[in-house]
């Protein structure tokens, strides 16, 4: 599967975005699909998650109840609502498909596939 992210920009804190990633390729809903952030000079954060079966859903500590992941499976994409965006939300986000079990799917190691970023920019 070929995964395209697109959606991201700049705003001030407290603003919103909403950023998507559209697979080609293959279906969705065979795997589980999650964003990932990396700022510059940081390790690559788990941000959220969703289940290929069930649609259970999964979020990083620092991004509950601010962001949501929800599927398109008309437009076949996985998009990430972000809500009440703080500067520290600032990052290169990622989305990622794999075949990942739920003990592991805050591991970015777990997924095979990765599209190619793009960058959300939180000013105070």
């Amino acid at each position: 599967v070929q995964l395209q992210a697109s959606g991201g920009g700049a705003v001030q804190t407290g603003g919103s975005l909403r950023i998507s990633c559209v697979a080609s390729g293959n279906t969705i809903g065979r795997y589980t699909m999650a964003w990932f952030r990396q700022a510059p000079g940081k390790e690559r954060e788990f941000v959220a998650a969703i289940r290929a079966s069930g649609g259970t859903t999964y979020y990083g500590d620092s991004v509950k109840g601010r962001f949501t992941i929800f599927r398109d499976r008309a437009r076949n994409s996985v998009d990430l609502q972000l809500n009440s965006l703080k500067p520290e939300d600032t990052s290169v986000y990622y989305c990622a498909a794999g075949t990942v079990i739920t003990s592991t799917l805050r591991d970015s190691n777990q997924y095979a596939n990765w599209g190619q970023g793009t960058q959300v920019t939180v000013s105070s």
